[in-house]
């Protein structure tokens, strides 16, 4: 984590403006060559760097870095850690990324072991075998210490989760809200157990709600901690096809079960890793990744 809170809280102060992504915060470095330069610049000024336009500048010349500094010690206190991109702690495995987030919120702990870690996603209404298949899956690659990933929603995503926490591994729970708020609230429980073998992380501000924007947009941190996305089950316009399309962009493998869902038949159809939904293929899978 960054040693120096008054930087610190520029960075978060940043990041946390709404439709301000990483690349365009590094055009804002390019061009002006310091955060305390980029806070103090014109509306004028920070116009003429691309993807600026006058309601980022209005937003830019807001941000209260003062307030994030005072918020920092509260979240420090309650055991949420913030990590900066360019600072040890921020995962390996998103930092050559050109969309990674700037800054990460963190609940629980990270790993070096986390760094072989697989992600395994699917629709939050799971066929009875959808639900038996995710936790073989989860399961079998647990118990060979691959940290599972995926995105504590309802369904296939909680499955994984508990799968991999039932066989002692570790799991990382990747939000679409803020690191303080636990969606869906039945999974509080869970959350409880993650945060004692893993950890929660999310670029959201720590009181945010969940919003359709964030929960996309977190499906590229999934796929980006992990080597290979796993679908489980999807339905054509599942949340889970996401993290299949990140993981392509991203050069991460994509691997679908073969079943009749209509998600994972168009994965297929695109060339995903097929897998047996009683499991056959998953051996040959792991000897990709071991590669």
């Amino acid at each position: 984590m960054c040693t120096n809170n008054a930087t610190l809280a520029q960075w978060v102060a940043l990041s946390l403006i709404p439709h301000l992504g990483s690349q365009t915060i590094a055009r804002l470095l390019d061009r002006f060559g310091s955060l305390d330069a980029v806070l103090s610049a014109s509306a004028a000024e920070l116009k003429t760097v691309p993807g600026i336009g006058p309601k980022l500048a209005v937003a830019i010349r807001a941000a209260d870095v003062s307030a994030v500094q005072a918020a920092l010690a509260s979240w420090l206190a309650e055991g949420i850690a913030v990590l900066q991109r360019d600072q040890p702690g921020y995962p390996i495995a998103l930092r050559g990324l050109p969309d990674a987030p700037v800054v990460l919120f963190q609940r629980g702990a990270l790993a070096p072991e986390d760094a072989r870690a697989i992600a395994i996603v699917g629709t939050r209404r799971p066929s009875l075998q959808a639900r038996q298949t995710a936790h073989a899956l989860t399961a079998h690659f647990a118990a060979r210490g691959w940290t599972v990933v995926s995105g504590l929603a309802a369904g296939i995503d909680t499955l994984a989760h508990k799968a991999a926490l039932a066989c002692g591994g570790r799991t990382l729970a990747v939000l679409g809200s803020g690191a303080r708020v636990v969606y869906p609230p039945a999974n509080a429980p869970l959350v409880a157990r993650v945060l004692a073998r893993g950890a929660l992380l999310s670029e959201s501000h720590p009181d945010a709600n969940p919003s359709a924007s964030a929960l996309v947009a977190r499906n590229r941190i999934i796929s980006g901690l992990s080597r290979a996305v796993i679908v489980v089950e999807a339905g054509p316009d599942s949340g889970s096809l996401h993290a299949a399309r990140f993981a392509r962009a991203q050069g991460r493998l994509v691997c679908a079960v073969r079943c009749a869902a209509l998600g994972n038949v168009q994965l297929l159809a695109e060339g995903a890793f097929g897998i047996g939904a009683e499991g056959d293929g998953r051996e040959e899978l792991e000897a990709l990744l071991n590669e």
